[in-house]
């Protein structure tokens, strides 16, 4: 029978990193739960185990329902009656599935009805799922909110809602208004505090909110009359049950046909405030949304898996000329290429959820007792590198998913552009990867200063100590060239010290830092398991140094005087 999880045996490779140790050390607490709640892991190995069997659950859930769901839901959609949304029918078994499985609330710790998972190995799941649907993966992740209530709600909130989410209630995050997009500090949904009732009342209009039926909502709201700016904005809790919110229609989309986009209006919809007043902005949303922006490059990795799959079964099927189009050097480029930044784009992934649960549990354990001197350094120093790491990790795999399932399609032919093969709909279901939840530019904007003060330099400059194996060296000298590249150009982009002429190589420098620290996560990789990367670092460290090129020729010749004839 099919797995998505065993049948991938690079998302188990990355399931046994060293870091992982610490993961689960910090995590478990000296693993005080065992005994206490089911399911609870007395050492190490035992958790590991325990996590290879909710990835095999996972993957078995995933390639026997919602896979075989996924076009019946694509070509259905949601619907949208009397102010409510009805998934399409297969959603609906899809989430019955996940729910039986265990799948909800995995990463909430056990007193609440979690399983006290790591980041690591949610976005596994994150992963799998979205190879199966990307549509149904947006429903299913968004329980993904519960950990900023769970951050910053207090613990009555938690009690309350928490346990909800891990028995299969729905989440959704209600952040932008008509027409602001990514500007969310003019967001003007109104909260109004009553005096009489003791409790907040929303008013206004949402729209692009994922799943906006959902059981749970975060809101982001303006709870400061008179305020323009992010200052004014608190964050706020609403449960369905008590009404209030009603969906004006859905969003009739390109893609992830299968999650309802929708359009709210709140008329004096009963909720409660989330955190302290004015912070919704400033604090909780930016946690909010690095959590999502994890969660989107792991559903591009997801749609690379699957733009892969297809692109590789239907090359070796497909005849033309008396043999099968594999054989033929333009195919078989395409498709090693698709697996070369499918492996470089998982690895950059995995990498920052593990610096991301470093630093979100010893976040956690500091609220319990006070940091030790180095776990306070600890802190720090995952903390910086998770906030460096989740902008590269979700634009450049949002990227990477958009021009592989492109290639998927070009690997088709003509086939490729026909409604009954999957490729089209993965095709359309990538394109929103690089849009939604910060569009890759504003990910650049997240990312340059750690271009522009040389923290990705340092890093380079860490990996390039490492010891390399012997027939690697060829490898670790070219990384090298290309971090040189990146240092010659960052010099020259802050030289001028014109704004304008920086934010133009931004995007390319941002590229440049990217391409050589997946080069060496693939080094690494590739030395542990060749049988599972050799060829893929060899095709990857081929293309990045190919684009690192481009980019060194196209900044290098840059002249700042001539920026006028960029502006159209």
């Amino acid at each position: 029978m099919a797995n998505s999880y065993t049948d991938v045996p690079e998302i188990k490779f990355h399931m046994d990193h060293p870091l992982m140790k610490r993961i689960v050390e910090l995590k478990e607490r000296n693993f005080a739960d065992y005994g206490k709640y089911d399911y609870a892991c007395k050492d190490y190995e035992d958790a590991l185990d325990n996590y290879d069997k909710l990835l095999e659950i996972a993957g078995d859930v995933n390639a026997n329902v919602i896979a075989p769901n996924a076009e019946a839901v694509d070509e259905e959609g949601p619907h949208c009656e009397n102010g409510r949304i009805r998934y399409a029918a297969k959603t609906y078994e899809n989430l019955d599935a996940t729910i039986k499985a265990g799948l909800n609330g995995i990463t909430m710790p056990r007193r609440y009805g979690g399983l006290n998972v790591p980041m690591t190995v949610y976005s596994a799941i994150n992963e799998i799922v979205s190879e199966g649907d990307a549509g149904f993966q947006n429903i299913w992740s968004l329980q993904d909110c519960i950990v900023t209530l769970y951050e910053f709600g207090d613990e009555d909130q938690r009690k309350r809602y928490i346990p909800r989410v891990c028995a299969g209630e729905t989440m959704s995050m209600d952040l932008t208004k008509p027409d602001a997009g990514s500007d969310l500090q003019s967001v003007t949904l109104k909260a109004t505090y009553s005096e009489e009732d003791k409790c907040w009342y929303l008013n206004g209009v949402k729209r692009f909110i994922t799943n906006g039926d959902s059981d749970i909502h975060l809101v982001l709201a303006r709870s400061v009359e008179g305020t323009k700016d992010g200052r004014g904005l608190s964050m706020f809790i609403y449960d369905k049950r008590n009404g209030g919110v009603d969906v004006r229609r859905i969003e009739n989309k390109l893609g992830i046909h299968g999650s309802p986009t929708c359009e709210l209006v709140y008329k004096n919809a009963k909720a409660e405030l989330c955190g302290s007043e004015k912070l919704g902005l400033i604090k909780y949303v930016m946690a909010l949304m690095n959590g999502a922006r994890l969660g989107i490059a792991a559903q591009s990795t997801g749609l690379q898996q699957a733009a892969y799959e297809e692109a590789l079964a239907y090359a070796k099927d497909r005849k033309q000329f008396g043999k099968e189009i594999i054989n033929f050097p333009a195919v078989y480029d395409m498709i090693a290429t698709i697996k070369a930044k499918l492996d470089a784009g998982r690895s950059l992934l995995y990498m920052t959820s593990r610096f991301v649960d470093v630093y979100k549990a010893l976040d956690d354990i500091s609220k319990e007792r006070k940091l030790t001197p180095e776990e306070r350094d600890e802190f720090k120093k995952y903390s910086k590198l998770a906030d460096a790491f989740t902008p590269l990790a979700k634009g450049m795999n949002s990227e990477f998913a958009n021009q592989s399932c492109y290639d998927a399609i070009q690997v088709h032919g003509g086939s490729g552009f026909m409604l009954e093969y999957k490729c089209q709909r993965i095709y359309r279901d990538a394109r929103i990867t690089s849009i939604y939840e910060g569009t890759t530019q504003l990910q650049t904007v997240a990312a340059i200063r750690y271009v522009t003060n040389g923290f990705y330099q340092n890093v380079l400059r860490d990996f390039e100590s490492c010891p390399v194996a012997e027939g690697y060296e060829n490898y670790a000298n070219r990384l090298k060239d290309m971090a040189d590249k990146l240092a010659f150009c960052t010099d020259k982009a802050k030289q001028p010290g014109d704004q304008d002429f920086l934010d133009l190589c931004s995007r390319k420098l941002y590229e440049m830092a990217a391409f050589p620290i997946m080069g060496h996560l693939l080094l690494q990789d590739a030395q542990k398991a060749p049988e599972l990367f050799g060829k893929s670092l060899n095709v990857f460290i081929n293309y990045a140094e190919s684009e690192v090129e481009k980019h060194f020729n196209y900044i290098r010749h840059l002249d700042p005087s001539q920026l006028a004839s960029y502006r159209q």
